[in-house]
This record gives C-alpha cells, sequence and structure tokens, in this order.
C-alpha cells in the first residue's frame, strides 16, 4: 500500500501538475504537502493576488466613472471584504486541485516529506505520526517562499513577505514596498489604489529590471501620474520597528534618508525550498540554492528528480507545470525535446499590465544582431481608445537577416493575455513577414501586434 511507481514532493502548480500527468501516463502517483493542495501559487500567489488586482482595478473604474459618461455619486471599497474575497477565491481553486487528485486516483499524502536513500520518503502528519513510503521515482517540487535580507529582517507584523501583504488586518496609511520585480508592483498597485501612500525602493537603475528598458520608462511614468514614490538606485540599509511604524534608512546616490511607514513590504526575490527535505542524506548536489539538474529533471541521484522554483530556470508557474509534465513523458519513455527557456513568457500584472518574450533591445544589440525594431502605441489603437486604456504600447524585434522574431515586449490592457500570440510564432519560427501577413481582427488590442510589426518593416498603416 506504501509503494508508488512516482511520488511527487509539493502540490503546487509544478507538483500537481506533474501528479495529474503522471496518473494519465498510467503511473500510480501520490503527491506530498505540508499544507494546502496548489502550494503557493494557487493559496498565497498567483490567484489570490490576481482577485485583489481585480478589485483595484474595479475600483479605479468607479473613480474615473464620469470620464465613460457615467455617473456614480457613492461609493468606497471595504478592504476586508476585498481580502476575504480573494480568500474565497483561493479556497476555490484548491478545492479544484482536490478533485482533480481524485478524478486522476492520485494520493495525496498529507504531512511534511523527507528524502531517504533507496527511494524513500518519511511523511511527517499533524499529530508527529511518522510513516514510511517508497517508489520507482521521487519528483521534489517543493517551491520557494519569500527572500529575506538581512538588513530586513521580516517579523511579519511590520515588515512583511507577500504572504502577510494579502491578508493584513487593517488597510496601512503609508507603505514601503522594497523590490520592483513582479511581486513588488503588483502589491504597490494595488495598495496605491485602495488609497495607501506607497514609495517603492529599487536597488537597480529601473524599476521591473529584468523587462525592456522603454517599457520600464513606460511603467515608472504610470506609477508616477497614480501618486506612487519612486526611488531606483537605492537600498535599504536598515529598519527601525521599535516605534507605532517603521523607519527605514535607505541609501541613495545623493545620501541617506529616512522614510516614515506602517509597513515595510520585502519583495526582493524568493529563497528555495530545500531546507530539511533529506536532500544531503540522499546525496543530491545542489548549487546556490537550487537543486542542479539535467535537460529531463534528473538529480545526480537515480530516481530522484527536481522541477519548478528549486532548479535553475525561471521561478514561474508555468514553467514549473511545463517542467513537470517533460519529467514524466521522459520517465515514460516518450520522445520529449528540452525546454525552450529563450521562449519563456514573463506577466506582471499590475496596471498597466507587462508581458515579454525573448530578447530586449539591449540583449539583441549585445548578442550582435542586425535588428529592426517595431513599436506601436496603444494611443493609436482604436480598441484601446474606445476601452479608455491608451497607456502603453508593443514593441516587437526582429533579426533583420532573417526575420526571425527574437522578443517581444509589451505594456498596457490586457497584454497578459496577448503574449501567447508571440510565444508561439517564435516556437513556430515565424517571421515578420508571415506575422504581418496574417489577418488579426479590428478593433482589437491584439491588432497592436500586427502594427508593430509593420512599423518594424516600415509598413504601418494608423501611425
Amino acid at each position: 500500500m506504501n509503494t508508488y511507481d512516482i511520488i511527487v514532493l509539493g502540490s503546487g502548480p509544478g507538483g500537481y501538475v506533474t501528479a495529474i500527468r503522471a496518473s494519465q501516463l498510467g503511473f500510480k502517483t501520490a503527491v506530498v504537502e505540508k499544507e494546502s493542495l496548489g502550494g503557493v501559487c494557487l493559496n498565497w500567489g498567483c490567484i489570490p493576488t490576481k482577485a485583489l488586482l481585480k478589485s483595484a482595478q474595479v475600483f479605479e473604474y468607479l473613480k474615473h466613472a464620469g470620464d465613460y459618461g457615467l455617473s456614480v455619486k457613492e461609493f468606497d471599497k471595504d478592504f476586508d471584504a476585498v481580502v476575504q474575497r480573494s480568500r474565497g477565491v483561493a479556497d476555490g481553486m484548491s478545492k479544484g486541485v482536490q478533485f482533480l487528485m481524485k478524478k486522476n486516483k492520485i494520493d495525496v499524502l498529507n504531512g511534511f516529506g523527507t528524502l531517504k536513500a533507496g527511494k524513500k520518503i518519511d511523511v511527517k502528519d499533524k499529530d508527529g505520526k511518522v510513516t514510511e513510503y517508497s517508489a520507482q521515482h521521487i519528483v521534489i517540487a517543493t517551491g520557494a517562499r519569500s527572500r529575506e535580507l538581512p538588513s530586513l529582517p521580516q517579523d511579519g507584523k511590520k515588515v512583511i513577505g507577500y504572504r502577510e501583504a494579502m491578508t493584513l488586518p487593517t488597510q496601512p496609511k503609508k507603505m514601503i514596498v522594497v523590490g520592483s520585480g513582479a511581486i513588488g508592483v503588483e502589491f504597490a498597485y494595488f495598495y496605491n489604489s485602495m488609497g495607501t501612500e506607497v514609495t517603492i525602493v529599487e536597488y537597480l537603475p529601473k524599476i521591473v529590471p529584468v523587462e525592456d528598458a522603454d517599457v520600464s520608462k513606460q511603467l515608472e511614468r504610470s506609477f508616477k501620474k497614480s501618486g506612487i514614490k519612486i526611488m531606483t538606485s537605492a537600498e535599504v540599509t536598515s529598519v527601525d520597528t521599535s516605534g507605532d511604524g517603521v523607519k527605514a534608512t535607505v541609501k541613495t546616490k545623493k545620501g541617506e534618508q529616512v522614510l516614515e511607514a506602517d509597513i515595510v513590504l520585502s519583495a526582493v526575490g524568493i529563497k528555495t525550498n530545500i531546507e530539511n527535505i533529506g536532500l544531503e542524506a540522499v546525496g543530491i548536489a545542489t548549487d546556490r540554492d537550487k537543486i542542479l539538474v539535467n535537460d529531463y529533471y534528473q538529480t545526480n541521484i537515480p530516481g530522484y528528480y527536481a522541477i519548478g522554483d528549486v532548479t535553475p530556470g525561471q521561478a514561474l508557474a508555468h514553467v514549473a507545470s511545463a517542467e513537470g509534465i517533460l519529467c514524466v513523458e521522459k520517465i515514460a519513455g516518450m520522445h520529449v525535446e528540452a525546454l525552450d527557456y529563450g521562449n519563456i513568457p514573463g506577466c506582471t500584472y499590475c496596471s498597466p499590465e507587462i508581458a515579454s518574450v525573448g530578447l530586449t533591445e539591449a540583449q539583441a544589440k549585445e548578442q550582435g544582431y542586425d535588428i529592426k525594431v517595431g513599436n506601436f502605441p496603444f494611443s493609436a489603437s482604436g480598441k484601446a481608445s474606445a476601452g479608455g486604456t491608451k497607456e502603453g504600447f508593443v514593441k516587437v524585434i526582429f533579426d533583420a537577416k532573417y526575420g526571425e522574431w527574437l522578443g517581444c515586449h509589451m505594456i498596457g490592457a490586457g497584454v497578459t493575455d496577448m503574449i501567447a500570440e508571440a510565444v508561439l510564432g517564435r516556437k513556430l519560427e515565424t517571421t515578420g513577414h508571415e506575422v504581418l501577413k496574417a489577418v488579426h481582427p479590428h478593433p482589437t488590442m491584439s491588432e497592436a501586434v500586427m502594427e508593430a510589426v509593420a512599423a518594424a518593416y516600415d509598413e504601418v498603416i494608423h501611425l
């Protein structure tokens, strides 16, 4: 009863997807989970944050009802109700994963899993009882958590991570957000929209530093217009939580500043959950907080695999899912191709949204490409004008010699739903000419992709 073909340690978007695909392929499968099915993504990350952001977006619409010829005389937000709605969405999604486990006949082993040599795993339940399980293949998918800086220790009350930011009992009047990656800017947008005074402190010279420079500039303009204060090339060197609020000492090029706030949100990246899970006992190799794997997610010890945030690839939910599927398909003996990490889309759900794939303009030039660049602003889009969402643009980058689609970068309303066109186009080795001649529907936000390509090839009509 305690023997399986595949045991997956962790049930986030990497783990539960891996388990389902394994079951579909005929493997007797179990998944080990210490908290709630769905992991951080479904319970504390991707899904509930989008629920919070939707509430913020609706609140923004109400504030600007007059722009649409509508009169809304009285409206307000109920911060607690917004948080409760988000938790309800998360609970519903977690129940959905429970259903999928039953449907696919996957055993859920509740407890903390510790790897052992000989392809075994101990699971300690909440009562302290330990049960040993064995499998032909064990897949590690334990994910990651909010990273703590020595200068910014989290106390869960005044200095918090993303998890506490989702369920604060009261809305803060002032908040400092340290770090301007996806998590930082999403929470900055949410709290600013709700009426909190927000300051972003970013160590690097630009916000959303992994994005194309033009996207970073546009987001900074949009955020400043919304009242968010932004400090770049700045570092929080210490925090004082002894008073009613927090005093953060920030080192800038002009010297030190002390900022006061109710809450400091640390959004400076993630730390993998690889401690105390038995890696050392089994002899599994790690490097710089990551488990080392080959192209098919095998570790250095036969029978043990790792996927998702604990491995060196991008720490994104859709990457973890793709890696898990590929891993078990390889175990099943299917012909699979290694994942192309150069064609992974990144999405940020603040307002305006950001979506990108492939090389930035700077990266393409650094790699020696002779490039064609096209940019189409949503201010020239009929659909964006009608919707009152004219901020932002679509930017495309092509290799001038062969027409290869090197990169696509978008900022604007709904662009996270548009980026898949570029991902699929790049996967199919589509050229700029082919995108240009594929008829796009009008009026849509997505036709801006075609228009941007037209701009790159000096054929743009609506500019």
